[in-house]
């Protein structure tokens, strides 16, 4: 069943009640660390527009320095668990890949952190030895095989929480920077979801894309968001993650039973004062209450002195525990 807020968002939110949190994770996306240098040859292709959108202007926005505030903050959080909605890398080169796999070593070993794909990590067509696929240990699923490439949906249960990472992350032409999910993927999701509302966990989705209605538009948006809500209508989901946007904000999925929440996290890099404001992470606290749980949100902003982050807004989300859904007709 689909979580309801407590608090309205904006100016209007309140600090939520004191609690005792079982489970605290961070939520950061889009670090789109910094481009190593590239061969010519590598910009014979849609690279070039990245590129040129990175040394003109991208750079001196999204910041080493306000990204390694971030990862401070989240170090001095403590949290249980860290997930990276997407976007590590610009525009899809060996060097990048291998560059962002070493970085997120700075953020844990793989099994305290869990990693989905975006659009800039499937820039372009890549062999799978110098693509995303070097990040296999932070994208597999519970049982799953770091030897192979990725396979989504995967799922890794962390306490009381299961995060559902789903892959949007499929070349695009020039100038589009849309994601697709799959009718294939899609079905398994609604699979994996009723399973796992059967065993009581509660259920976080990771997807790079805003899934929600007006959630980017159509040249960067989530080609079959509608496919994506009409599934989540069908099965729920207790809180949905999302980067891509980078900009902190809240919607939801309206289904018969109450909105789910979809909350995106601004870019970890963007450095205070620029056009994006400043970055940072969501920090999430996962707690029971009464039948279902009660999901505390916390938005971390980086400081204008890049000293770490500072409290932004609170807010509480209360999802139900939900009944077990019977499965579709065939």
């Amino acid at each position: 069943m689909p979580a309801r807020t407590q608090a309205p968002t904006g100016t209007d939110c309140h600090p939520p009640s004191s609690f005792i949190a079982v489970f605290t994770f961070a939520h950061l996306s889009d670090p789109h660390l910094p481009l190593p240098p590239v061969r010519v040859d590598e910009l014979l292709s849609k690279r070039l527009t990245g590129w040129l959108s990175w040394t003109r202007r991208r750079q001196f926005m999204l910041r080493p320095e306000a990204l390694a505030a971030t990862v401070a903050d989240i170090d001095a959080a403590r949290p249980d668990h860290v997930v990276v909605t997407g976007d590590l890398v610009n525009i899809s080169t060996a060097a990048e890949f291998r560059q962002a796999a070493a970085w997120l070593t700075t953020l844990g070993p793989p099994d305290h952190v869990t990693v989905i794909p975006g659009n800039h990590d499937a820039y372009v067509r890549s062999a799978d030895r110098d693509s995303f696929a070097a990040w296999v240990p932070y994208m597999v699923g519970d049982g799953g095989s770091a030897s192979a490439p990725p396979d989504f949906p995967a799922v890794r249960r962390r306490g009381p929480v299961a995060f559902v990472g789903l892959s949007t992350a499929v070349p695009m032409p020039v100038f589009i920077a849309a994601g697709t999910l799959g009718a294939e993927q899609i079905a398994r999701f609604e699979t994996t979801m009723r399973d796992l509302a059967a065993a009581g966990l509660c259920r976080v989705v990771l997807i790079h894309h805003p899934p929600q209605i007006g959630g980017a538009k159509p040249r960067k948006g989530l080609t079959d968001a509608p496919a994506f809500r009409a599934a989540i209508e069908r099965v729920g989901a207790e809180l949905i993650l999302h980067g891509h946007n980078h900009r902190a904000q809240l919607g939801r999925i309206e289904t018969r039973a109450g909105g789910v929440p979809v909350l995106g996290a601004a870019s970890a890099s963007a450095a205070p004062g620029t056009r994006y404001g400043a970055g940072g992470y969501n920090l999430i606290r996962i707690t029971p209450h009464d039948a279902g749980w009660a999901i505390d949100v916390e938005i971390r902003a980086i400081a204008d002195d890049l000293a770490g982050c500072t409290a932004g807004q609170r807010f509480r989300l209360v999802a139900p525990r939900p009944p077990v859904a019977p499965a579709r007709a065939a």
